[in-house]
């Protein structure tokens, strides 16, 4: 495990008041109805979310969330406040244990606990930051308006935005395999199937954090209609939606389309394969003539021409007279 990082955030209205304050303030800020904090904790420990829960009171349920790196995406509402769980989507393979790892595509757990003034997020991966999120909340404004709302908004919607990214890297590899799948030579038959397998291997991993994220974001929308949130906030919850619904039917098309392509790949093998049968076949029935021929007249029986010369060159005219229309005729068939 390396080592923990705190940073955090505090606004007064719009406006940046402060950065990385001292821990034992964090419930002061939440407590704070002019103020609006940010809590970033990245690679928290045992030893931090035990200080965590006891400064903000926070559910063991929701810590043991928190520290469980297979955690399904999920929002969840307890008294005070709100649990979130989403993965990112991640370029490269993250250099940490505690995340996923694959090839193609990593995914990086990104935990939330939403209160009305603030927000504590807690991630493993060193490749994910919030600094560009952060960039998002100050251009958006209307923190101190909104609140806390607008916190999850922006994270998430960078986060989605991230899917939309990473889909549309993958959709143009699968155009690409498509024309390898139609065009490709026997020597390239067992790469193209590595990756085939490999895309649908990130195809299904994408799959399980987009999918969830729509169910994510109707929960929380749920969540601030039972709370009296503000509904001006109700566009922009509803557009996020709108956009993980689409990052969700465009994986699974992508998912679709490898299974074709897959699908497309093996039956051109088995035509390949059967265009390979039918040149033994015809090469083996134009063998098969002159073995034929010298096996009858190799028998010590007297037949015409024994003993002969001209015997001799008759057997052999036969057998290029007759492999020769062997050849011709299937070649015209298409089997040579």
């Amino acid at each position: 495990m390396k080592n923990s990082e705190i940073h955090s955030v505090v606004w007064k209205g719009d406006a940046v008041a402060a950065r990385d304050v001292p821990f034992a303030t964090i419930s002061d800020h939440l407590a704070d109805e002019s103020s609006l904090i940010w809590v970033g904790i990245r690679n928290p420990d045992a030893e931090i979310f035990e200080r965590l829960g006891g400064e903000l009171g926070l559910e063991p349920a929701a810590i043991e969330d928190a520290l469980n790196h297979v955690e399904r995406p999920k929002a969840v509402r307890y008294g005070t406040y709100s649990f979130v769980t989403v993965y990112a989507a991640v370029e490269q393979p993250p250099i940490v244990d505690n995340v996923e790892q694959d090839e193609e595509l990593a995914l990086a757990k990104v935990s939330s606990f939403v209160f009305k003034r603030g927000m504590v997020s807690v991630w493993y991966d060193d490749r994910f930051s919030f600094d560009e999120i952060i960039d998002r909340w100050n251009e958006a404004g209307n923190l101190g308006r909104h609140g806390s709302p607008m916190l999850v908004h922006g994270m998430l919607d960078y986060i989605v935005d991230g899917y939309f990214h990473r889909t549309q890297s993958l959709d143009d590899e699968i155009e690409e395999l498509e024309d390898e799948v139609l065009e490709q030579h026997a020597g390239t038959t067992r790469g193209l199937q590595r990756r085939i397998y490999r895309l649908r291997k990130s195809l299904v991993r994408l799959r399980r954090a987009v999918v969830p994220m729509r169910e994510v974001v109707a929960s929380i929308m749920r969540h601030r209609r039972e709370t009296d949130g503000d509904p001006s906030l109700d566009p922009w919850f509803d557009d996020l939606y709108d956009h993980s619904l689409r990052a969700a039917e465009w994986a699974d098309s992508l998912r679709d389309l490898v299974t074709t392509i897959f699908e497309t790949n093996m039956s051109l093998q088995d035509t390949r394969l059967n265009v390979v049968m039918r040149q033994l076949a015809a090469w083996a029935a134009i063998i098969a003539v002159p073995t034929a021929i010298t096996g009858w007249f190799g028998q010590n029986l007297p037949y015409l021409g024994f003993g002969q010369d001209w015997g001799v060159w008759a057997s052999v005219i036969s057998i290029g007279l007759v492999s020769v229309v062997l050849y011709w005729s299937f070649k015209k068939r298409g089997w040579l």
